[in-house]
């Protein structure tokens, strides 16, 4: 069964204002989740995150799975496990070094994606910029007293899931009809998380305040921006939806300073500028598109 298909030259100015709604939603649902760290922490955050938001998601669009062909069972189930492994590896470097640090690192795997999937020039350019601002960031050290080399690399891991999300919902959503494939995938990361969440946090997974905040992320994020970003992705190509989300760091070192105190050394801020330059032209070369 296959989605309906979208015109993507006619959708891309709805499939941008997607996006960032997603970016900023995302950021503000991780800052908001550092807190619960103490209690439960980052995989433990995790699980509560995407159990809640696969038992809340899979009633309301009931998917069908009995019949289903299989190529489209594979997608969702490779979805789900990308997606679970990203996020664990993404929580475990934001309690290691800064969330506007993790997600620049972390935007490596769109970056990837842009380069791969680029047919215009200007687009090259953009993509080098952000390169460059990626080798600031990692030459400046990041933070004020340098960079955790665990972080640093859980942040790379999460690149390479990115990457791979981008892919994989591209395909889920074309393969299944309105958020079903969604639905499914974010099943499989549940129980991938459920593992290690209830390994770390143990009986403190279900105390009722935990369970109440874990609730409410989950309704933020990743519910929100995982839905978000699928009706994104069937609007933009996917090299272009790579080039747009590098927006995400700045959002995210913005959040991080204004809820979590977090200060960035004057090289980190330039590099993240450098990175929403070329985002914000990469934006404008999509509209005149």
């Amino acid at each position: 069964m296959a989605a309906a298909a979208v015109n993507p030259s006619s959708s891309q100015p709805g499939g941008l204002l997607l996006a960032i709604a997603a970016m900023g939603i995302i950021q503000l649902g991780i800052a908001l989740s550092e807190p619960l760290f103490a209690q439960v922490g980052p995989t433990g955050v995790v699980a509560l995150r995407l159990a809640v938001a696969a038992a809340v998601l899979w009633p309301l669009t009931r998917p069908v799975v009995r019949g289903r062909d299989r190529a489209d069972l594979r997608a969702a189930i490779w979805l789900g496990l990308c997606s679970g492994a990203q996020t664990l590896a993404f929580f475990a470097a934001i309690d290691r070094i800064p969330l506007g640090v993790a997600v620049t690192i972390e935007f490596l795997g769109p970056l990837a994606v842009a380069v791969a999937g680029s047919r215009r020039r200007l687009d090259i350019l953009w993509v080098l910029l952000v390169a460059a601002g990626v080798a600031l960031l990692m030459l400046g050290r990041g933070a004020a007293g340098g960079l955790d080399p665990a972080g640093v690399a859980l942040a790379g891991a999460a690149a390479v899931g990115w990457a791979g999300y981008i892919v994989l919902t591209k395909r889920v959503g074309s393969r299944w009809s309105g958020l079903e494939g969604l639905a499914v995938s974010l099943a499989v990361a549940a129980v991938l998380a459920l593992g290690p969440g209830v390994a770390t946090a143990g009986t403190a997974l279900i105390d009722p305040a935990v369970l109440a905040a874990g609730a409410g992320l989950a309704l933020l994020a990743p519910l929100a921006p995982y839905a978000l970003e699928m009706l994104a992705l069937r609007r933009l190509p996917s090299a272009r939806f790579g080039i747009v989300m590098s927006l995400e760091p700045a959002i995210g070192a913005a959040l991080g300073f204004a809820l979590l105190g977090q200060h960035l050394p004057p090289t980190a801020v330039v590099a993240i500028a450098l990175i929403v330059v070329a985002s914000v032209g990469a934006t404008v070369g999509v509209r005149r598109a």
